[in-house]
């Protein structure tokens, strides 16, 4: 934990963001999107609301979906982050290419203790749910498991076996060697790799 603590604290001095604060998919269907998240992920539903007329098709549309009075739903999903589903009318947008350039490929969510991750995968199973895994994690220790939502989102659930609390950063951080090796392949500019790399320990 203290090791961790140690790369956060390096970073600090670069790092303007904490973490995440929403992360926004589309539905368009928003009950089966409830029960989904409420009931298999466990997620609490905490705001829900319709967007304001305006915000969709006028002008002080800011990004929104361009579609008025659309559902905008955020759930708690754990260490003050949201999750929140746009809904979109039925038949307006085609079904996501999850691998298309832009799009989401995949959202993993970190679960623990171990216990809680043979929970979900029990949840899994009992609603006929497929899933790929366990599988061994390659960005740090521990195991995982894929699946999708009812819309065609690929989710993941990570679950570090080895440390009694687990950490992200921890766990995904490399030696410095490797990440410059890995660089190299990209661009073998060393100032371009000293600049990316300099934070790193």
């Amino acid at each position: 934990m203290a090791e961790a603590a140690a790369l956060t604290a390096s970073n600090k001095k670069a790092l303007p963001v904490r973490g995440v604060h929403h992360l926004v998919l589309t539905t368009d269907d928003m009950k089966v999107t409830i029960d989904f998240y409420t009931e298999v992920l466990g997620m609490k539903l905490v705001h829900a609301m319709k967007v304001p007329p305006g915000l969709g098709t006028g002008s002080t549309n800011r990004g929104n979906p361009p579609f008025e009075n659309i559902r905008h739903y955020f759930f708690d999903m754990g260490n003050d982050s949201l999750l929140a589903f746009f809904e979109i009318p039925k038949g307006e947008k085609p079904q996501s290419d999850r691998d298309a350039i832009g799009g989401m490929q995949h959202l993993s969510f970190v679960v623990r203790p171990q216990a809680a991750f043979e929970a979900l995968l029990e949840r899994l199973k009992a609603r006929g749910i497929e899933y790929r895994g366990p599988s061994k994690m390659v960005s740090g220790p521990g195991y995982s498991v894929y699946f999708y939502d009812p819309h065609g989102a690929r989710l993941e659930a990570s679950c570090d076996h080895v440390h009694e609390e687990p950490s992200v950063i921890r766990d995904a951080t490399q030696a410095k060697n490797n990440v410059i090796e890995e660089l190299r392949t990209l661009w073998d500019d060393p100032q371009w790799i000293a600049k990316v790399t300099g934070d790193q320990p």
